[in-house]
Parts: structure tokens; sequence; C-alpha cells
């Protein structure tokens, strides 16, 4: 296989002389941290430029208001939340050359940790303000997502297609308990059905056919507030990593999960990793996918590494 050349992650591109955008989720990390928003839009606001908060009361106003923006002339985009706050972000920057600041605060912050940020997100607003100062971003890559309908998404860590993923679907149609504890009870549900499900999964279009539990394609290493399940990846390599845990029971399947936040499941003969610039996956029965711990839809997909797909504020 061929790897693509890198883009040099410390050029410095000229950012544009529009304002500062903010996207901030006041429920980010069940609001354990409290309202940072203003204090982070101090820090912004010591870059010299314009700090315009974004209004948005759901999902839907949310990734609205970033594409509006962005099509106003804004020069970044920052979001203050978490991985699922940074996935919303994404689908309005990625591709353009506006520059984009993550500013932790989510129970998964999978995304701005894999690419160098900060966790103290005052630090990290810290961090984003310097870049604004100097005009200074760092180029890496997303993957982009297509679904059966030909819609495209892009993601920034991590798209769960097997065990993980139907656990999210389960809780997601939970309506007991309230918080964490419904995603505890959710692992339990989905540990007492476990079972491989077939995938067929072409890899720049290499086939492979395999009995599986689990299955990620990652753009970064990690997900789920810190699980290592892709730990080589790297998003500078103009790759996709892709992870499979074959046809395990649930006591092997529960044994390989505490080595996730290793990085080292790796080892384990029953999980194999793989490298590719395109993903496709398919599955022999419905899976909901979830990508940055966002629901995508039903496989099949394609994935795709786009290097260089948006410029990070660092």
């Amino acid at each position: 296989m061929t790897v693509p050349d890198r883009r040099d992650p410390t050029a410095n591109h000229p950012l544009g002389d529009g304002p500062v955008a903010v996207l901030a989720n006041p429920t980010a990390g069940r609001g354990r941290r409290g309202n940072l928003t203003p204090a982070v839009l101090e820090r912004l606001a010591a870059a010299g430029r314009p700090v315009r908060l974004l209004a948005a009361e759901s999902a839907g106003q949310a990734q609205a208001a970033c594409h509006e923006a962005v099509a106003e002339g804004a020069a970044a985009l920052v979001a203050v939340g978490g991985d699922g706050t940074v996935h919303l972000a994404l689908q309005a920057v990625a591709g353009t050359p506006v520059g984009f600041g993550p500013v932790p605060v989510g129970t998964g912050n999978d995304f701005a940790v894999e690419t160098g940020f900060p966790t103290d997100p005052l630090t990290a607003a810290g961090t984003v303000a310097d870049a604004l100062r100097a005009g200074r971003t760092r180029a890496v890559d997303l993957a982009r997502l297509t679904g059966p309908d030909g819609v495209s998404r892009w993601y920034g860590a991590v798209l769960g297609a097997g065990f993980d993923a139907i656990v999210n679907e389960r809780a997601n149609r939970m309506w007991w308990p309230r918080g964490p504890r419904r995603y505890d009870l959710a692992i339990l549900v989905e540990l007492a059905r476990l079972r491989p499900r077939s995938y067929r999964m072409l890899l720049d279009g290499v086939e492979h056919r395999f009995d599986g539990v689990l299955v990620a394609v990652g753009n970064c290493a990690s997900y789920g507030g810190g699980m290592r399940i892709c730990p080589d990846a790297d998003p500078t390599d103009g790759l996709l990593d892709v992870v499979v845990a074959g046809a395990v029971g649930r006591g092997t399947l529960m044994r390989i999960k505490p080595r996730v936040y290793r990085g080292s499941h790796l080892d384990h003969p029953m999980v194999r990793g793989y490298r590719a610039r395109t993903v496709e996956l398919h599955a022999a029965e419905e899976i909901v996918g979830y990508a940055d711990g966002e629901r995508i839809g039903p496989l099949p997909v394609t994935v795709t590494a786009v290097p260089g797909a948006v410029r990070l504020l660092r």
C-alpha cells in the first residue's frame, strides 16, 4: 500500500479577517463544569478579534448556525463542548479555510485530546486565542462518511459499527433510567443478547468477509472518553485505522474491553487491525453506526480519509 504524502502539520496558513464564531453547549459534560462560556469568550477576545456567540436551542439549529457563520465570513469557529458539539461544528468548517478550535468540556473529548489540545477548557481556549493572535493553523485529516442515501457527513474521531454502536442505539431508545445508569443498563441488556454479526468490508477495494462483534473505523485513536480503540491511528497520515473483534463470546469481550483503554487489545488473537484510505462496510442485518458518539444511520457506509480537511487553531 502506498501511503499518501503528509501535509505539513506545522504550516502557518493565514486566517481571514472575519470574526470568531463560538458554538457553546451549556449541557456538555452534564453541567459538571458549570457555565464556562463567559470565561472562554473572554479568553478568545484577548486575541483581538470580534467574538460572536451563536444562538441555538437544538442540534439542528446549532449546525445551521455554524454553516451560516461560515457563509457570512467567519475566520474561525470554536466549539465549546464535547465530541457531539465538535461533530456539529465540523460539518461547517470541513474543507474550508476557516480555522477551528475545540474547547473540551464534554464527557467525551476525544477529538480535542487526540489532536493535541489541553484537557483544561480555559487552557485550551488560551491555546486557541494564541493561534488566532498569530494567525496560525495546523491541518489535520477528517473522515468523510457517505450513507446509502448518498448523503455525506464528516467525523473527526471514530465510527463504531458493532457492539458499542448497538449499545448506543439501545440506550437512546430507553427512557429510564436517566443519566449514565441508562447506558450501563443498555450494556447489560446487549451483553445478554451478544452474538456475532456477519460483515462484508472493502479496504481500498479489497474484500474481507467476517463474523464479528465489534468494528471501529478511526481517524483518531479514541472514542467514548478515552477508549483507545484504534491505538495507532494518526490524524495526519491520510489513512483510516480499522479494528475488528471477531466472533467472541461475552466473557472474552469483557476481558478485551478493559484493554482498550491502554490500546493493548490489538495483541489479542481475536482482534485485527487494518489501514486503508477508503473503507466500505456492509452488514447482513441492520446495524446503526455512531460517529463521534452521534447517530449516523444504518450500514452500509463508505468512509474516506480526507487529508488536511480541517485547519486547527493550535
